[in-house]
């Protein structure tokens, strides 16, 4: 493995960086003050420019008007722009659609990619990953899922009830996830289904309010109620839904760690900068040893968590799952990211806490880091099922 950043590589990450301060950054005043998610119009003239700076889309081609980068050359271009909740939708790799960009690259066929996939790389349109059901159904355990997809002469008709539809409220397509064989096991007997907003049957209940106010594009609950859709609807394969959903949450989870390691960088830069200036007991809160430590332990995990994404990336560009090293990434930087954020406000005191800056809302949002992606336990399980088969009893025998 090689640690060297290469120069191009940190080139466009310092000017994503410089972008993220100087267009993006000056809006956030303004969203903090009403709480409310970015407007579709300030995200487009955001994007306008973006792509005017010649920083759009890092992962798709550049025949699409993308950067062309793989998997580990993102990590710092998406860190840089995580510094703000503004900055991947700034430059098109904020989640779902970047997630479902991945998916549909690898699994699309010509008239999919032409469809669904070149539109939404080149920003003209939203998506949606449509997999996660309220109970009864499907949530960290996703082999629960109860949605149905039956055959109807040539046709599939999907049935289910669907919520935490992320981008939902502005989605030109959803991605379902439904059983189409009840007989066999889920992880083959499950499909992805592409299906356009306006199809029949896809009924928006409500936007499902979410701990730390509203997000761009909301996170919806949905009917799915008799929607016909055509055999070429189909993502991949029939039956290849989880082997699908794989290989868009294990680079997924990556991605996340990368833009919350931009969250939680910048946050530890304000800190530091607001107690290198605040007076208390005797001197600046740096001269205190309280303060120096919280500091110097969220320096410490920031880079561990680097370290973590490097070599899953490096794994996954190999050709490998690695699915116990972004588990591992994942749980480590969800949480490190938690540790981090709550000593920065701690530091800043009165002013962590207000909205005066950012620390508080980044705070609220990223709780849910530690469930989205597969919760925090789940991925203990996976890392702990390795260990087990590696040292356990049997396997010495």
């Amino acid at each position: 493995m090689n640690f060297a950043m290469p120069r191009h590589i940190a080139a466009i990450a310092h000017r994503v960086r410089q972008f993220v301060d100087e267009e993006v950054i000056p809006l956030e005043s303004e969203l903090l003050r009403s709480g409310a998610a970015p407007s579709v119009d300030m995200v487009r003239e955001l994007r306008r420019k973006a792509k005017a700076a010649r920083l759009w889309a890092p992962t798709m081609p550049k025949a699409w008007g993308g950067m062309g980068l793989d998997i580990e050359e993102i990590a710092p271009v998406f860190e840089a722009a995580g510094r703000s909740l503004l900055g991947p939708l700034a430059i098109h790799c904020a989640a779902p659609d970047e997630g479902n960009m991945h998916l549909l690259r690898n699994w699309a066929n010509e008239e999919q990619t032409e469809r669904y996939l070149v539109p939404l790389a080149q920003g003209e349109t939203f998506s949606a990953f449509s997999m996660t059901e309220p109970p009864p159904g499907a949530g960290s355990d996703p082999r629960m899922i109860l949605t149905r997809a039956t055959r109807a002469g040539d046709d599939w008709v999907i049935n289910g009830h669907k919520w935490l539809t992320s981008n939902g409220l502005l989605a030109d397509f959803f991605i379902i996830m439904a059983v189409t064989d009840p007989d066999t096991h889920p992880y083959r007997g499950t499909t992805q289904f592409l299906a356009p907003r306006d199809t029949p049957g896809i009924n928006i209940l409500r936007d499902v309010p979410v701990m730390g106010g509203d997000d761009f594009g909301g996170h919806v609950e949905i009917r799915y109620e008799n929607v016909r859709l055509p055999q070429s609807a189909i993502l991949g394969g029939e039956g290849q839904g989880f082997m699908l959903a794989q290989s868009r949450l294990g680079a997924a989870r990556l991605t996340h760690c990368m833009r919350w390691t931009g969250i939680a960088q910048r946050a530890l830069e304000i800190a530091t900068d607001y107690a290198s200036g605040r007076e208390a007991f005797g001197g600046p809160l740096t001269s205190h040893q309280s303060v120096q430590w919280m500091l110097a332990d969220s320096e410490m995990e920031l880079k561990m968590g680097r370290l973590l994404i490097h070599e899953a990336a490096w794994r996954l560009a190999q050709g490998e799952q690695a699915r116990v090293e972004t588990s591992i990434a994942k749980v480590q930087v969800a949480e490190t990211v938690s540790r981090v954020l709550d000593r920065c406000v701690q530091i800043c005191g009165g002013r962590g806490v207000s909205r005066d800056l950012p620390l508080s809302t980044w705070y609220e949002k990223s709780r849910a880091f530690r469930i989205y992606d597969g919760a925090s336990e789940v991925h203990r399980m996976v890392v702990a099922r390795d260990v087990i088969k590696r040292y356990g009893a049997a396997e010495r025998d």
